[in-house]
């Protein structure tokens, strides 16, 4: 059975920009079944790592990225799939997960055969996160109900260019098998 990590993409966030609300309305719907699956892969996945835009605050870490998007305005869209302080939090500067992180030499050091992609935004840092994964031959699955969007026009043209284009697998949370 391959070895499979659940990645959470930028969901700590203070959704202090623009077009914040327009992602909030999507947010609010993946919550639920997103720590569902959260919770689920906690037990079942070899793996749950969240990788986390810095906002290009250079001294951020987990602690202040979380303590800051509880502390805002948008607090129960965070509450339920912050990571405890177990879970492996890598910090990353921009669209991609891969793109400057230790993200691909900590998925080969524990021997991690597929990537599951959940968070946000769907036409943006999933996107490009799937196409990296692709581009590095990493298996990887599209959680379509786990992932949030801005336009969901471009969510819907991005889940196809995932599936089609990359080989990726777009599935519900609930079929995930890890």
């Amino acid at each position: 059975m391959p070895k499979t990590a659940l990645i959470v993409v930028d969901m700590v966030q203070t959704y202090d920009f623009e077009d914040a609300e327009k992602l909030v309305e999507s947010v609010a719907e993946v919550v639920e079944p997103l720590t569902e699956l959260i919770e689920r892969a906690k037990s079942e996945a070899e793996l749950v790592i969240y990788v986390n835009d810095n906002f290009g605050e250079w001294h951020s870490e987990r602690g202040k990225l979380v303590e800051q998007a509880l502390a805002g305005e948008h607090r129960r869209l965070v509450e339920s799939v912050k990571p405890s302080d177990e879970a492996l939090f890598i910090v990353k500067a921009r669209h991609s997960i891969f793109f400057g992180t230790p993200l691909d030499y900590i998925l080969d050091t524990e021997g991690i055969d597929e990537i599951v992609l959940s968070g946000q935004v769907t036409e943006q840092c999933i996107l490009y996160s799937a196409l990296d994964a692709h581009v590095r031959g990493r298996s990887t699955t599209v959680v379509r109900d786990c992932v949030a969007h801005i336009d969901p026009a471009l969510a819907d043209a991005s889940l196809k260019m995932m599936e089609r284009n990359m080989g990726a697998a777009v599935v519900d949370g609930r079929d995930v098998r890890f």
